[in-house]
């Protein structure tokens, strides 16, 4: 039996809780938030703290601290937690910054205990599916890939006086809306170089303190161009987000609102599998996200904690979406000037 705890009751951290309860080889021993237990649910049961530091420092048994706190927190509270001896599951980003990400780096191999990296959406059937057709040569040479993302994020989520949209709280877009999709391209792909993009606030004024649309172009260092284009301010829902890859055998787009739907595959001597169904979307209180696979993460960290598995997102990858996302936003900085 694995011994979690979780800091941070939002939306995120809620559904963390929710997949330890319901996990037979997990308990949730303890949760920690700023906010009193009356404010978050006053039915939970299981102790209850409102400063990390004392939950850090209680006689109860923790293996695993959940990490699901305000972005700009994560790589303070995860080197807490590695410093009290514990292993620690870190919702994206892990860091605002690549040397804040080392730090955790460090920190991790100093403790010798492990980092889990929460990147859900590669437990999706469509991208499992991706990754075992282009690390398998099935698509021949890369040349091209597209990204798109295109969300609704308006006056409902970006409200005034929230860490929402702040840049030291917040990050950016892509820290906050679109890091899983960095690291699905990262993740398949490999790292990039060449950045060029465009970026602009197109309808969030001054909700948010950064852009909320970007079309950033790139080369892939292993070969192939590619782009990432993404905003958050389609009117009223979520429009979609989808990757086209374009090789020398064959052509792929998985669509949908939530990247869950093949909507062409044509490959060379070569015969689209049955998929498993995908998850069911996050709903954030009006707001939908990427697929609903925190389960998986779980189950992951008790196999490799159980010697029984390897880490499905590990820290290194972790800091290498930071470090792409940071060189994009060098980008923005100098597009925007």
């Amino acid at each position: 039996m694995i011994n979690f705890a979780v800091v941070g009751l939002g939306h995120i951290g809620k559904r963390h809780a929710e997949m330890i309860r319901r996990n037979p080889n997990a308990k949730l021993v303890a949760v920690c938030d700023v906010l009193p237990k009356d404010k978050i649910d006053p039915e939970i049961t299981e102790p209850y703290f409102s400063n990390f530091d004392e939950m850090l420092a209680s006689d109860i048994k923790i293996d695993v601290v959940n990490i699901c706190n305000i972005n700009g927190y994560h790589a303070e509270y995860a080197i807490k937690a590695l410093e009290a001896k514990k292993h620690v599951v870190l919702e994206k980003p892990i860091a605002l910054s690549k040397s804040d990400a080392e730090k955790i780096v460090f920190k991790s191999l100093e403790m010798s205990r492990s980092v889990f990296c929460v990147m859900q959406n590669r437990y999706s059937p469509p991208m499992a599916w991706l990754k075992d057709l282009v690390s398998s040569g099935k698509l021949g040479d890369i040349y091209f890939v597209k990204v798109d993302a295109f969300w609704n994020r308006d006056e409902k989520y970006y409200q005034r006086g929230s860490w929402h949209g702040t840049n030291k709280l917040d990050g950016g877009t892509l820290y906050t809306q679109f890091s899983h999709y960095v690291d699905m391209l990262y993740w398949l792909f490999g790292d990039i170089t060449n950045i060029r993009g465009k970026f602009a606030n197109c309808s969030h004024g001054d909700l948010i303190e950064f852009e909320d649309t970007g079309c950033v172009d790139f080369d892939f260092i292993n070969g192939g161009i590619g782009s990432l284009n993404y905003s958050t301010s389609v009117w009223d829902k979520n429009l979609e987000s989808s990757v086209t890859i374009i090789g020398s055998k064959g052509t792929v787009k998985v669509a949908g609102q939530y990247m869950d739907t093949i909507v062409h595959c044509h490959v060379k001597d070569y015969e689209m599998p049955e998929l498993k169904e995908p998850s069911h979307e996050n709903d954030f209180g009006g707001y939908k996200g990427a697929a609903q696979n925190h389960g998986f993460v779980i189950n992951n960290v008790i196999e490799t904690l159980n010697s029984n598995g390897a880490i499905a997102t590990n820290l290194l990858e972790g800091m290498k979406v930071v470090d792409i996302i940071e060189r994009i936003y060098q980008e923005r900085d100098r597009y925007l000037k």
